[in-house]
C-alpha cells in the first residue's frame, strides 16, 4: 500500500508537465445516457430537468432491474413514485484551462413513507488537467465503466446506492505521460466522504483512492489497468464506542495500517478496507469498439497483482461491443460475476490465521457493511440489506456468495431507444454472519428481466417518455411482475 501511495504522489506532482486531453469515451457515453446535452451547443448554459416516475408491481418488491441501477432514486417497494428535478450546468469548454460544472437536483420518493434528499448536488471545477469535485455526484467513482447502459455494476462501486457526499481531487480522466506521444496515459484520484445514513455505526467516513494506466493511444489495441482502495473508518459504534477520527487515524487508513481504539483494529487494519483491480483490453476501429475486462475484489487482504490474488476465482469477467454502423443494435454485453470462493470457508484454525472467509461487504466492527442507506455500494448481485426481513440482520449483508450471468443489448429503432437486460443469479448465502449462524449457506435463485423503451415526442411539448417492463422469477426475492413509467423534460434556463 505504501508503494501505491508513493506512486500516486509522484504522478500527481508531474501533472503540470502534461497537456490537456480530450473528453473520454466514458464521459460521452454517460452524457448521452443520462441526458446531458454535451453536443447540443458549445455555449455555457444553465439547464433544468424534471422527471416523474411511477412503479407498480405484483410481488413483495419491485423487480430487481426497475430500481437497482437508479442511484437509489427508485424505491424497492412494489408501489412507489419518484420526482427528480433541479438545475445543472455541464462543462462545454474542453479546450480552456478552466471549466466547471454544477448541479442542484432533489429527489422526492414516495412508497410506504415520504423521502426527500439531494440526488445530484455538487460543484466540479477543472483547472488544466486537475479536477476537484465536492458534493453528491452520481458517478462511477473513477472506474472505467465500459458499457454504463448495460453493465450489472462494478465490484466496488456501482449505480446501486445513493451518491455518498464527498470531496474528490483527481486528474481529468486519463492524461498523457510526458514525452510518450500519447501512447501511455495515467489517471489518479483521492476522495474523502461522509456516510450520512448513520445506520449502526454513526458519523463514519469514506476513504477512496485510485490509480490507473493505459497503453496504446491511437493504436487499434489498448491495454489498461486500474487499482482502487476504499475504506469505512471513524464514527461511533454502539458496541465499541469512538472508532477514531484524528489525523493519525486517517494516516493509518490511508496506508491500511493497524491501530485504533479496539483490539480488532489493532490486530488487523484500522477500519473496514475493501479494494478492487481491473484489467481491460480494447480493440477498436472506425465506428466500433470491443472491450474485454476483468475485475477482482479483495477485503482486508494483502495487495497482490490481479492474476495472483488468493481469491482469483472471484471477480467479474465481461465483454462489451459498441458499433454505430447499424443503429438497431448499437451495443451488447455479457458479464459473469462470481464471489463464492472468498479465500475459503475458514479464517483461522485454533487461533492460527489462514486468511479465508473474507466476508465480502461485511465487517465485525462496521456491521452495516459495504452498504449505504441499506443498498449495496458495490455489485447489486450481492444482496442489499433493504431485502432483509429479519430485524437482527436488517442492516447487514446476509447473501454475499453468488454466481451471476448478466447480458444486455441496446439500440435505436426508428427513433425509439431500447434496452434489454437479463440476469440469472444463483445465491449461496454467507459463510458466517458473526453470531447469527442460522443465515448461513441458504441457496436460492433469481432471474431478472427488463425491457425498456424511450422516445421523445416533440408534438407533446417535447416530453421524453420511458416505459420499462420487468420481472423477477425465483426464490431469492419471490416472483414479481411490473413496470415503471417515466416522463421527463429538459430545457435551457439561460445561455452565456
Amino acid at each position: 500500500m505504501r508503494r501505491v501511495v508513493f506512486i500516486i504522489s509522484v504522478l500527481l506532482l508531474s501533472v503540470p508537465c502534461m497537456r490537456l486531453s480530450a473528453r473520454s469515451g466514458l464521459q460521452a457515453s454517460l452524457a448521452g445516457y443520462y441526458g446531458y446535452s454535451w453536443e447540443r451547443t458549445s455555449q455555457d448554459s444553465l439547464e433544468w430537468s424534471a422527471e416523474l416516475s411511477g412503479v407498480a408491481s405484483s410481488g413483495r418488491y419491485a423487480p430487481f432491474w426497475v430500481h437497482s441501477a437508479s442511484y437509489g432514486s427508485i424505491s424497492a417497494m412494489p408501489y412507489s413514485g419518484a420526482l427528480l428535478g433541479g438545475i445543472y450546468k455541464t462543462e462545454r469548454q474542453p479546450h480552456r484551462w478552466l471549466d466547471y460544472s454544477a448541479s442542484a437536483q432533489v429527489a422526492m420518493q414516495v412508497d410506504r413513507s415520504f423521502h426527500i434528499y439531494p440526488h445530484s448536488a455538487y460543484f466540479s471545477a477543472r483547472l488544466y488537467v486537475f479536477r476537484i469535485t465536492a458534493g453528491f455526484k452520481p458517478d462511477t467513482y473513477g472506474y472505467d465503466t465500459h458499457c454504463p447502459q448495460l453493465t450489472g455494476g462494478n465490484m466496488l462501486f456501482s449505480q446501486n446506492a445513493r451518491p455518498v457526499p464527498r470531496i474528490t481531487i483527481s486528474t481529468n480522466g486519463y492524461i498523457p505521460i510526458p514525452f510518450l506521444f500519447g501512447y501511455a496515459e495515467f489517471k489518479a484520484g483521492l476522495s474523502h466522504g461522509w456516510f450520512i445514513d448513520n445506520i449502526y455505526v454513526r458519523h463514519s467516513f469514506l476513504h477512496h483512492k485510485y490509480i490507473g494506466g493505459r497503453l496504446g493511444g491511437n493504436l487499434p489495441v489498448n491495454l489498461s489497468y486500474e487499482f482502487h482502495h476504499a475504506a469505512q473508518w471513524g464514527g461511533v459504534s454502539p458496541v465499541h464506542g469512538d472508532l477514531g477520527s484524528s489525523i493519525h487515524s486517517y494516516i493509518r487508513i490511508f496506508t491500511a495500517a493497524n491501530g485504533g481504539n479496539n483490539n480488532n483494529d489493532q490486530m488487523n487494519a484500522e477500519g473496514n478496507h475493501v479494494g478492487s483491480q481491473q484489467l481491460a483490453l480494447t480493440a477498436k476501429g472506425t465506428g466500433w469498439r470491443v472491450t474485454a475486462y476483468w475485475q477482482n475484489f479483495f477485503e482486508d487482504a494483502p495487495i497482490k497483482p490481479i492474476w495472483s490474488s488468493v481469491n482469483i476465482s472471484d471477480g467479474l469477467w465481461g465483454i462489451c461491443i459498441h458499433q454505430n454502423h447499424w443503429q438497431y443494435i448499437q451495443g451488447a454485453l455479457y458479464e459473469l460475476t462470481n464471489t463464492t470462493d472468498q479465500s475459503g470457508l475458514l479464517h483461522d484454525i485454533d487461533g492460527l490465521v489462514i486468511g479465508g472467509n473474507d466476508g465480502y461487504f461485511t465487517n465485525y466492527i462496521y456491521r452495516n457493511g459495504w452498504n449505504y442507506y441499506r443498498m449495496s455500494l458495490g455489485t447489486p448481485f450481492i444482496t442489499s440489506p433493504i431485502y432483509n426481513s429479519n430485524s437482527k440482520t436488517e442492516t447487514q449483508t446476509v447473501n454475499n456468495r453468488i454466481t451471476a450471468h448478466h447480458a444486455g443489448i441496446y439500440g435505436d429503432i426508428k427513433g425509439y431507444q431500447y434496452r434489454l437486460l437479463c440476469s440469472h443469479v444463483t445465491n449461496y448465502g454467507i459463510y458466517n454472519l458473526y453470531d447469527i449462524p442460522s443465515n448461513r449457506l441458504v441457496k436460492s435463485h433469481n432471474t431478472s428481466l427488463l425491457v425498456e423503451v424511450e422516445h421523445c415526442f416533440q408534438k407533446a411539448w417535447g416530453l421524453q417518455f420511458k416505459l420499462a417492463l420487468a420481472a423477477d422469477i425465483g426464490s431469492q426475492f419471490g416472483n414479481s411482475f411490473g413496470g415503471m413509467l417515466t416522463i421527463s423534460k429538459r430545457g435551457i434556463v439561460t445561455e452565456w
